[in-house]
């Protein structure tokens, strides 16, 4: 990934803090069996990939999300964040909370977005302006799969255990993945 001269020093010091990087797993790391993928495997800065199968996110009875385009975003330490186009989305039931953002050392500033029916509780994220390396990214939405029943294929997703982070695990994960107690120095 190239570096930018206009990318902030704040950022360009959290890219470099990153012990692991997807080259080599750490001693604490689950060694996977066959048919298994360890996070700590993943890459850092992170991969974005095609997922192969369809995408389903839905609230209660109703299916918000129904995607064949959806997006993984895979890495280290974490399970992958899924990213949806909005045309897949049903966005009349989501709002953009005002003052809301957060800052990816990779991806750029997040907006983040919620249910119409409980505007203060975050559901989902975008990047409206991601940096170099991360424009397929550009608008797409990724949701928090906490309190959601999310699947990727015929597969319910489990949440991340985490209140910052939001991956989507899956059967074939091993971890630990970062976001639970004690992991905040990975």
């Amino acid at each position: 990934m190239k570096q930018h001269d206009d990318i902030p020093g704040w950022i360009a010091a959290a890219r470099k803090k990153w012990e692991y990087t997807g080259k080599a797993r750490p001693p604490f790391a689950v060694e996977p069996k066959e048919g298994e993928v360890s996070v700590w495997d993943f890459p850092r800065p992170p991969a974005v990939m095609p997922i192969q199968e369809v995408v389903r996110i839905r609230k209660g009875e109703n299916t918000i999300v129904e995607s064949a385009k959806a997006l993984s975003v895979r890495e280290t330490a974490n399970p992958p964040t899924v990213c949806v186009p909005p045309a897949d989305v049903k966005r009349r039931l989501l709002t953009k909370m005002d003052g809301k953002e957060s800052w990816c050392e990779w991806k750029g500033k997040a907006t983040y977005w919620a249910f119409s029916e409980a505007p203060e509780k975050m559901v989902a994220w975008s990047y409206e302006s991601p940096f170099e390396g991360y424009e397929v990214l550009k608008g797409y939405l990724a949701f928090y799969p906490h309190g959601l029943a999310c699947y990727i294929g015929p597969e319910r997703v489990a949440a991340q255990e985490s209140r910052f982070y939001a991956g989507w695990v899956t059967a074939d994960l091993t971890g630990p993945f970062k976001g639970g107690s004690g992991t905040e120095g990975w």
